[in-house]
């Protein structure tokens, strides 16, 4: 018989379930909570047998012990686990927010300090805190994509449950997929906004480590998808409108789930989804990632917080897959559109909901009244349409995602963004190039000796295969020398600002001139320079070879037409007229010619000219009539003393202007100015010709600022008094002068580009 070692006790005032009964031991008539405390040995065949009762914790019911009958959302709120946290978030500031907290500590520390001393501070309280303000709202109007992503991934932003427990009146959270298990990362239930019944469903994040661990940082299984699945269910069954809330990094992505049919669960959310007779509105309130958001997220109308984003890969994914690094996700960021205003203009979001500045953490009830206002005009749109309606709007609304028209041509503003195609450049070996420069070159060489046309066309095609080499000899010595990046840096920079129709920025142009600078200097070094040098050299001497063909062709051409034109049967009667008249004049010179002839001789000479410059015209040239006046022997001579002040005049405005030319403004100015020159090509519109004019303007005032100094205003007048003596006093000889008069033929100058004429 077994016996406890220590004497029993009379156990007064227990009840029957308090008892501990048992035949097997020999002990009867033990409380349990006694059992619990006490060390008891039970002998048995001299064997002793230790037992300590461990306590166990007390099970933790959602209902309080006073119940307040008026809680916000009903007293089956309640139930819910979800309750205000006892302690207040920490604050968390991200990177780019950083000039903010330099400002906010400066104004407690004014605070402080006026409640120390007692001294009246309010003038500089109110000043910094307008400055806090002003940059608070210029950071967050101007947020990159980058920047939205993180205030969507931010800490303290208001989750699912604390959004709709702020917009609903009463709310019910209901449990379960009915297949064994209750996924915590999707929360649905029944609510009530304005005396409106709705099904809301969403991801739910935590709010702190222990919530988020519970949550599964808001990474849903099939459970939970499931879960969301019986709901739509049950408001269609029911006729409840459907409102989801997406806030997700994705769908949890680990064995167990792959094992339970992850995608057919999200697979069957869509197909479902797209069926349902009742009105669907979502909301992106955080982040929304790939298939596990849009199980979800297959509405009529997709709404958007301001700071959210919404992505089929986040943009580190992404980033590492393209660049191979997560460091460049602000560049994927910006390439994948994934924020709230990129997405409506591709129709893909139907409506921005905003956010206080500072993102929806910064004042979360404001936030949730604009969810709740947003909810009522969709809805107020959405019931208004009837079952068939309904279906065909949401189908329209993802049936148009994606659209395009071919044989549109492109808007360029897109255009700059597009990746390039690589075109691969077939190379030539110096071996082959050197063997086709030598066979031009004895063709060019038979051309001069037969005084035929020129090979114009092997020419053209080798200065062309020429510019390809000397390209890739260039990319290959950037490649050497690791300035790659950089280029491809500036090249993007340069590209954001043309696409942008703005003025060249200065810092810029100089990034250009060091990566320029650092280029030349390094050049020599690079290991192919000796072949780069060489192609050069033959780009050069191919191009003047061309040069000089097309201005051998164009004489000939000029000279065939002037031929033409004095080949004439009127042109040459009327000179053979003009000449008779001449010698029957018996003059000697064109000075001795009555006036009656000078002016037949003239007009001859302007009919000639006319009828040569619409013959040069006809070849596309630009034809302009150079004349020179007579100039009197006598007062050259008199005036070449002057030639030495007036060189070295012009030598001291030459060195004025060459120095302010070369001051950083001006250069900048002045390349500015060629970048808009060739961005407007051959037609301008009326805003590169504003903004060319405009730079044009600046550059002459400044230049004429440079040269009107009083030093040079005084020996420039000086030296025009000086003059204008010298010729008054030569004038009274300007009669006996006339016969010496030297009289010059005007000419035709033809423009044949930026260096060249013929005359």
């Amino acid at each position: 018989m077994a016996s406890i070692s220590n004497s029993p006790a009379a156990f007064t005032g227990t009840s029957v379930p308090d008892l501990l009964r048992s035949s097997s031991n020999g002990v009867s008539g033990i409380p349990l909570k006694t059992l619990r405390k006490a060390r008891f040995a039970v002998k048995r065949r001299d064997v002793t047998v230790a037992v300590k009762m461990r306590k166990v914790k007390k099970h933790e019911y959602p209902w309080p012990a006073d119940l307040d009958p008026n809680v916000k959302g009903g007293v089956l709120t309640h139930l819910s686990h979800f309750k205000p946290l006892k302690e207040k978030q920490k604050p968390v500031t991200l990177d780019f927010e950083k000039p903010l907290v330099h400002l906010e500590k400066k104004i407690i520390d004014v605070r402080r300090m006026a409640n120390e001393t007692g001294l009246d501070f309010s003038d500089q309280i109110i000043s910094l805190e307008n400055k806090y303000q002003q940059a608070l709202k210029e950071l967050y109007t101007h947020l990159t994509p980058i920047q939205r992503v993180n205030i969507a991934r931010h800490p303290n932003r208001p989750t699912f449950l604390d959004h709709v427990f702020s917009v609903t009146d009463k709310f019910v959270e209901l449990h379960g997929d009915r297949a064994g298990y209750d996924d915590p990362a999707i929360v649905t239930g029944i609510g009530t906004i304005d005396g409106r019944r709705y099904m809301f469903m969403g991801q739910q994040k935590g709010r702190n480590t222990k919530e988020n661990i519970h949550r599964n940082f808001g990474m849903p299984t099939p459970h939970g998808y499931r879960k969301a699945l019986r709901m739509m269910y049950y408001a269609d069954h029911h006729g409840f409108p459907i409102v989801t809330f997406i806030d997700t990094p994705g769908a949890y992505a680990d064995l167990k789930s792959e094992e339970l049919g992850q995608g057919e669960a999200i697979a069957h959310n869509l197909r479902t989804m797209f069926g349902l007779k009742v009105p669907i509105v979502s909301i992106v309130i955080g982040e929304g990632g790939s298939g596990g958001a849009l199980a979800i997220g297959c509405a009529n109308k997709l709404l958007m917080l301001e700071n959210a984003v919404f992505y089929v890969a986040s943009p580190e994914a992404c980033a590492a897959i393209l660049w191979k690094t997560a460091k460049a996700s602000p560049k994927a960021a910006e390439k994948l559109r994934i924020t709230a205003p990129e997405l409506c203009k591709l129709q893909i979001c139907d409506g921005i909901i905003p956010e206080p500045l500072g993102g929806a953490h910064a004042n979360p009830a404001w936030t949730s009244q604009q969810i709740k206002a947003a909810i009522n005009e969709s809805m107020d749109e959405l019931t208004a349409m009837d079952t068939e309606e309904l279906l065909k709007h949401r189908m329209l609304k993802f049936r148009k995602l994606g659209g395009f028209q071919e044989g549109v041509p492109v808007d360029p503003k897109k255009k700059v963004n597009m990746k390039k195609k690589e075109q691969t450049v077939p190379r030539t070996s110096n071996a082959e190039l050197e063997g086709e420069v030598e066979k031009l070159k004895q063709k060019i060489l038979k051309a001069k000796d037969s005084s035929t046309k020129p090979p114009e066309l092997a020419l053209k095609d080798m200065i062309e295969n020429l510019k390809k080499e000397v390209d890739h000899e260039y990319s290959e010595a950037i490649k050497a020398m690791g300035l790659k990046d950089r280029l491809e840096m500036l090249r993007e920079e340069v590209s954001k600002v043309n696409s942008r129709d703005q003025l060249m920025n200065p810092v810029i142009m100089d990034k250009i001139e060091k990566l320029k600078h650092e280029f030349n200097q390094s050049l020599s070094a690079a290991p192919n320079y000796t072949n780069l040098k060489y192609k050069l050299d033959m780009l050069k001497e191919f191009s003047k070879a061309k040069s000089l063909s097309e201005a051998a062709t164009l004489k000939q051409e000029v000279n065939k037409k002037f031929n033409e034109v004095m080949g004439r049967t009127e042109i040459n009667e009327k000179l053979e007229a003009l000449k008779v008249e001449v010698q029957n004049s018996g003059s000697s010179s064109f000075v001795d010619l009555d006036q009656g002839l000078k002016d037949k001789f003239l007009n001859m000479k302007k009919e000639i000219e006319l009828e040569m410059i619409n013959a040069l015209k006809s070849l596309s040239l630009d034809v302009e009539v150079v004349k020179s006046n007579a100039k009197v022997l006598s007062e050259r001579t008199s005036l070449s003393v002057f030639k030495n002040k007036v060189d070295n005049l012009n030598e001291e405005i030459n060195k004025k202007i060459e120095n302010v030319v070369n001051t950083s403004e001006l250069k900048n100015m002045i390349e500015s100015l060629k970048l808009e020159i060739a961005k407007a090509g051959k037609k301008p519109d009326i805003q590169s010709k504003s903004k060319i004019g405009a730079l044009e303007q600046q550059i002459k005032q400044r230049l004429s600022e440079a040269i009107s100094s009083s030093e040079l205003k005084g020996k420039h007048e000086e030296l025009k008094a000086e003059i204008s003596e010298a010729i008054q006093s030569s004038a009274g000889t300007e009669g006996s002068l006339q016969k010496e008069t030297k009289y010059e033929e005007p000419r035709l100058e033809i423009n044949l580009g930026a260096n060249r004429s013929f005359a």
